[in-house]
């Protein structure tokens, strides 16, 4: 039996085609169904530019952390160093994710320019690359909601401070998991090459052997920087449509929204929870409601629509070039 490989490759190109059709095609709908833009317009026209410009020029950072974390997994879970290529899957990444539940496309787009690798282990691959944000993300979204439930909830301080123990206890006990070798050697690498469908991924497992110490160790560095980053943007926002900036309140509420986010992922393209979450902590604080909804929306457009709209040009570019 003959294996015609040029159907075969013929196939792969036409699936491919469809996917990136599919993802501009579902970007182009979100937009039209979710946003008014007279109302985005009035509503900066309010608002202090000198705050939303900085919160903008921060994107260019928030994406070159974001680019740093999806290189560094690729090199060691996919032993792919292909820069332009991780460059392209991260944006393509950010088209798909923008108009699915939970993000769940991104997963499988940044798998288009990376063909060396099957989708569902560069898949798996970005879940590694999520999950340390999502560490640091509940970490310092716990300890918020524990000074939220002592100020706002007239909790007994000593019930706040157990919990804060407990939360910094479970925080220290996952990074040393993280960055103990026996982790890497025993429990996670010696489980799956026992899996008899992990067989022919075993000389990645031993290159992840040698690397995981390393790279769990600079994946928290750089997950951290880039949720210090996010969570900058987001209280400048604040600033901006309260016209003034209290820099610790800001920077709390900040927190406790990314956290509601994280822990109520059900939206399309993080629209929806966040918002929600916006207007009843800054209300909580005293402040307008409007202000939180108005920085909500305007991070959306700054960090999730504008490197959208960048990877289906890229995208759309890629197909032309051929």
């Amino acid at each position: 039996m003959t294996i015609n490989y040029k159907k075969i490759l013929s196939s792969r190109k036409l699936l491919l085609n469809l996917a990136k059709a599919a993802i501009a095609i579902g970007l182009i709908i979100y937009l039209f169904n979710h946003l008014n833009f007279n109302d985005l317009y009035f509503t900066l026209n309010k608002s202090n530019k000198i705050f939303i410009l900085f919160s903008l020029m921060l994107l260019p950072l928030n994406l070159f952390l974001q680019y740093k974390k999806w290189e560094l997994t690729c090199i060691n879970f996919l032993n792919f160093s292909d820069k332009g290529k991780i460059l392209l899957s991260l944006f393509y990444g950010f088209s798909a994710g923008i108009f699915t539940p939970v993000r769940v496309g991104e997963f499988f787009a940044r798998a288009i320019p990376i063909k060396e690798s099957p989708v569902l282990q560069v898949a798996a691959s970005s879940f590694a690359d999520k999950l340390f944000t999502l560490i640091i993300v509940a970490f310092c979204g716990a300890l918020a909601s524990s000074l939220y439930l002592l100020n706002f909830n007239n909790i007994p301080y000593y019930i706040i401070l157990s919990l804060i123990i407990i939360i910094i206890s479970l925080f220290a006990f996952v990074i040393y998991l993280f960055v103990t070798e026996s982790f890497w050697d025993n429990i996670l690498i010696g489980k799956l090459k026992e899996k008899r469908i992990f067989a022919s991924y075993r000389e990645k497992f031993s290159l992840l052997k040698l690397t995981g110490r390393h790279y769990s160790l600079r994946m928290l560095l750089l997950s951290f920087s880039f949720y210090a980053c996010y969570i900058l943007q987001f209280s400048l926002l604040l600033a901006a449509f309260s016209g003034k900036y209290k820099a610790i309140t800001y920077i709390w509420i900040s927190n406790l929204i990314m956290f509601s986010k994280t822990i109520i992922p059900i939206s399309f393209g993080e629209l929806g929870v966040r918002e929600g979450a916006s207007v009843y902590f800054i209300q909580k604080f005293g402040e307008d409601a409007a202000i939180g909804f108005n920085a909500s929306i305007l991070l959306f457009l700054i960090n999730v629509l504008v490197p959208s709209v960048i990877g289906i040009f890229l995208l759309l570019k890629k197909n032309n070039d051929k």
